[in-house]
């Protein structure tokens, strides 16, 4: 039954809530926009929990801080609604379906992935991945490059990481600083870019309205903030030191630990921006993984719900299972336990910024000295994400030294039904592993 349009839906339980955030778990496909837009859906126009402002409001913070945004907009609502507890209950409902099933598509991948079936989907998925990669690049361009200084930050970018092989930590470093000065001389370039539309759609009276007062828990206070901010490092902290202890502080479990903490850091512009630097920390340096295997996980990423950054969980699972971390007889459980330690630091940064930080954000969202230097990040980070499409396109597009034109027919197909007709990830991702299997087959 629907809700006259003036009348105020009555109050949501914890448990009522519990049982959204998990069906949005099992559902949230389509990236960061399909995510949102689910949210948008339900809880602004059907159920009319959050009023349109609110939840705009709300979605504006989550973009200006590094880490998962979908995830981030979850937590900021479940925890308006339902204080803390509320906020934990909606961000872990929001990726753990999506830990779960990467865990089992992982063992799967590792244990029967050279089995002709599993390999001929993979052959289809990894082309389109590539076509998936450029038009996120395009869809964060057209939201982010409104003028010419920004486009020059985002090729500068790209030739920084793909030519002059530049750490991304030190492109994000740089780009911060342009953007800091950039706020100061020249803020009109530097305005922040990417917000959704602002409409002034109303949907009828929400639980929490436009007038609604900002209930207690959630206005700003130092002790507060100190408060939760150490209670999240002691708790980060804690489990590295644990992980130290037992394993050693130079063990594959610690070093994920420490590494995946500060990948969460780097996460502005979403999970494709930081892909780079996973793939440069856990091929190169660390060597958890191969890269072709780097590309098979952003493949499986790409089919299940959740945020994309969950790619962290198969690099944490292939790399803890290749190590044979707890020896050669329990390498499912040491892929498990990587797995659940390369998810654990990389959210903990997106609670502690919501529980924590969220009234602070609130208070400084529109000045443009403090949005400045994020909007130059989101600059650069297009760049960082054409060089992503770039690699993978060279591990994809050739094979022991021979042009794969069957491969380049699949991403080009995926291009024009992206770009063109706008086809959802998960049909376009099926047909191209349809399409990988019967070429699999007809030329084994």
């Amino acid at each position: 039954m629907t809700l006259p349009a003036d009348t105020r839906p009555d109050s949501v339980t914890l448990r009522v809530a519990f049982w959204y955030w998990l069906k949005l778990g099992f559902i949230s496909f389509g990236g960061p926009a399909g995510q949102i837009a689910l949210m948008h859906t339900e809880l602004v126009e059907r159920r009319r929990w959050i009023s349109e402002q609110r939840f705009l409001h709300a979605l504006n913070y989550c973009m200006l801080l590094p880490g998962p945004e979908a995830t981030q907009l979850a937590i900021y609502i479940g925890w308006l609604m339902h204080k803390t507890r509320g906020g934990i209950l909606a961000g872990l409902l929001f990726f753990l379906p999506s830990l779960l099933i990467l865990i089992v598509l992982s063992w799967i991948y590792m244990a029967y992935g050279t089995l002709p079936v599993v390999a001929g989907i993979l052959y289809g998925i990894k082309p389109a991945v590539v076509a998936v990669v450029l038009a996120a690049a395009w869809r964060i361009g057209s939201r982010t490059l409104k003028n010419r200084t920004l486009l020059a930050i985002a090729v500068a970018a790209f030739l920084a990481i793909a030519v002059a092989e530049v750490p991304f930590p030190l492109i994000v470093l740089v780009a911060a600083a342009i953007g800091m000065l950039g706020g100061r001389l020249l803020p009109a370039h530097f305005q922040v870019g990417g917000k959704h539309p602002d409409s002034r759609a109303s949907y009828g009276v929400a639980l929490i309205d436009d007038d609604t007062p900002t209930p207690a828990h959630a206005r700003f206070t130092w002790p507060r903030l100190a408060r939760v901010a150490l209670g999240g490092l002691a708790l980060g902290g804690g489990v590295w030191l644990l992980l130290a202890w037992r394993y050693g502080a130079a063990g594959a479990l610690a070093q994920m630990g420490w590494f995946f903490t500060k990948a969460a850091l780097m996460t502005f512009g979403g999970a494709y921006a930081v892909l780079p630097y996973v793939y440069q920390g856990g091929v190169e340096h660390y060597q958890w993984l191969t890269a072709a295997q780097m590309i098979d996980g952003l493949a499986l990423g790409e089919t299940t719900p959740g945020p994309l950054i969950m790619i962290v969980a198969f690099v944490g699972f292939v790399g803890a299972w290749s190590h044979a971390i707890f020896g050669a007889g329990s390498v499912l459980l040491a892929g498990v336990a990587g797995a659940c330690v390369a998810t654990f630091f990389t959210f903990l940064p997106s609670f502690m910024f919501i529980l924590a930080g969220a009234p602070l954000i609130e208070a400084t969202r529109d000045n443009v000295r403090m949005t400045a230097p994020l909007t130059a990040i989101s600059a650069a980070v297009v760049g960082v994400i054409v060089s992503l499409a770039l690699f993978f396109g060279q591990h994809v597009f050739v094979r022991a030294g021979q042009v794969d034109i069957a491969a380049i027919a699949i991403s080009a197909g995926a291009c024009v039904a992206l770009f063109r007709f706008k086809a959802g990830t998960i049909k376009l991702l099926a047909a191209c592993a349809v399409a990988g299997l019967v070429l699999s087959y007809r030329h084994g």
